[in-house]
């Protein structure tokens, strides 16, 4: 079967098995939180005035607002974080929740676990402070990108489950709009590449396969959000269908320089202009969380996508800056400054943040499978019982072994850009064992990362990109030994940041500027604070040897697809 044929059949398997999923009982959700889970359906007014404590009393009763409690929305779990007015950790919670894989190559959530999950973590931080709602100033929002719902406008109610970005149904409709010609339009306008990571055929499959969807989007009953937008519609009643510039530069509809949808990136995709919400700042008026989810009426001022708000978190400023976030997916971006720098080596042209009406850009790698492959070890291979054991398995491999794993269970991302290809191992002796196949699992990771830089690098050779430390962040970036190695493989310095979790951090700073509760964006970057420097120990040749065997089990992985 040919690769388009292939990504057909797992398109129509995806559509058939939703059919019968449809028609099926319900399965059984994550528990309700204890308070009121009002799904927000038709609009209500949000008369803009201060926050209301609801358990009584009166200005009398009212204790300082100083905190802002972040709500990190990911894709294996999600997560709250309330800092205090010094930009602490005060409390946190996280849950996770169950994935759907209905066919290959389709991955899915329930949106009412996306919704639970977010007021259940969100309650139980402000309990675990001893907090209340009417203590906090703003909610600053992030959230897993590309992921797709579409809901009905007066109903609140989801269509169908969320399309996450890791879906890869609609393979075969971007493979035809690329031989069609129509990826050089796409580059210019959204920064981005004809993909299935990316939400625009993803909403054109719900509206092809959901019945009557089409008809109803275009009579302006339905309305499209990435999560952000979803968990905005249900924590506001209704009364604001929003994104911010960052989440909607991850669509394959907006036009990145002109801050705007574009109408001839709709028309392509197929796209009624009426499912879309409006693009805001990262830092805006977001309405208000209705006192029914929290205790008391909360402001929400920030949203931005999980990798722009651990760019902010890490305080990546200035031109050159560099992060890269490792989480289930790993993502790398350097801020290109005021200036879109278009890429020649298939990154993409995306984003930062937009503050002011002013928009910052960045170029940015994306690697699918990073944590993932660790979740791999435990629970597919059963080599590990907990996350945090693969390093110390790794660090004992015997260093004779030259295993090499390409973790493309569900394609290659950047700068390969091939779905059609599978994960595989390389080098397996009989003396390779367990130990040998997590040390491929984490040093993927690095190499992963490394064929992102050195795309960078030649993308915008005037930056400072060639020069940077790397600061990262993420779940797997509390392994010393991972990160050791990235630093090893990449032959540069790597900054591990005292508040590792910078996602969270990131939302929350552009609540709480907003606000004016936190300072401006220099002064955050002098308190930036580096936990650990990692620096490389290789030697050349044993680096270069290395990387030669990482390009040449590459080689083996791909499918042969045009990229």
């Amino acid at each position: 079967m040919t690769a388009s044929g292939a990504a057909i059949g797992r398109a129509n398997e995806c559509a058939s098995r939703f059919l019968i999923l449809r028609s099926a009982a319900p399965a059984a959700r994550l528990e309700e939180p204890a308070l009121s889970n009002a799904k927000g359906g038709g609009r209500r007014r949000d008369d803009g005035g201060a926050l209301e404590d609801s358990r009584g009393g009166g200005a009398a009763g009212r204790r300082e607002v100083s905190y802002v409690l972040a709500i990190d929305q990911g894709t294996t779990s999600t997560r709250a974080i309330l800092f205090s007015s010094e930009l602490t950790i005060v409390a946190a919670a996280q849950r996770e929740f169950p994935q759907h894989f209905p066919a290959s190559g389709c991955v899915e959530h329930d949106p009412e676990d996306l919704w639970l999950t977010t007021l259940a973590v969100g309650r139980e931080a402000l309990r675990s402070a001893g907090a209340r709602a009417a203590d906090v100033a703003a909610i600053g929002l992030t959230n897993q990108r590309e992921t797709t719902l579409i809901w009905d406008r007066k109903t609140g109610e989801p269509i169908h489950r969320a399309i996450v970005w890791q879906d890869r149904r609609t393979a075969d409709v971007c493979e035809r709009l690329r031989e069609a010609g129509h990826e050089p339009l796409v580059a210019a306008r959204a920064g981005l590449l004809l993909d299935p990571y990316f939400s625009a055929t993803k909403i054109a499959w719900l509206l092809d396969n959901v019945p009557g969807a089409r008809a109803r989007a275009e009579r302006g009953e339905l309305a499209f959000g990435t999560v952000d937008a979803f968990l905005l519609w249900r924590l506001t009643g209704g009364a604001v269908h929003a994104t911010d510039a960052t989440n909607a530069s991850r669509t394959l509809l907006y036009d990145i320089r002109r801050g705007q949808w574009d109408d001839e990136l709709l028309a392509l995709f197929r796209v009624p202009r009426a499912l879309l919400p409006d693009v805001r700042d990262s830092a805006d008026d977001y309405g208000f969380a209705l006192p029914e989810h929290f205790g008391a009426k909360v402001a929400i001022r920030g949203v931005a996508g999980d990798q722009q708000a651990a760019t902010v978190g890490q305080a990546c400023f200035a031109p050159g800056m560099m992060k890269a976030t490792y989480g289930t997916g790993a993502f790398a971006l350097v801020n290109t400054g005021k200036t879109p720098v278009a890429s020649s080596h298939r990154l993409l042209t995306t984003i930062a943040y937009r503050l002011d009406g002013e928009t910052t850009y960045a170029l940015e790698g994306s690697i699918f499978v990073a944590g993932a492959a660790v979740q791999w070890l435990r629970d597919g291979l059963g080599l590990i019982r907990a996350a945090d054991e693969a390093g110390a398995l790794a660090a004992a491999a015997d260093p004779a072994q030259a295993v090499y794993l390409v973790p493309a269970f569900v394609g290659l991302g950047a700068p390969y850009w091939d779905p059609d290809c599978r994960g595989a191992l390389f080098g397996l002796t009989r003396a390779a064992g367990p130990k040998e196949i997590a040390r491929a699992a984490l040093e993927s990771v690095g190499y992963q990362t490394l064929d992102l830089i050195e795309a960078m690098r030649a993308d915008w050779p005037s930056g400072a990109a060639a020069e940077t430390v790397l600061r990262v962040d993420g779940g797997m970036a509390a392994s010393d030994w991972t990160m050791q190695r990235l630093a090893d493989i990449l032959d540069a310095p790597v900054d591990r940041p005292a508040i590792n979790e910078t996602t969270a951090l990131g939302a929350a700073y552009l609540a709480g500027l907003r606000v004016g509760l936190y300072p401006p964006l220099a002064d955050f970057a002098r308190s930036w604070r580096r936990e650990r420097a990692f620096r490389p120990t290789l030697a050349a040749e044993t680096r270069a040897t290395m990387v030669a065997g990482w390009r040449d089990a590459v080689k083996r992985t791909l499918s042969g697809r045009k990229a």
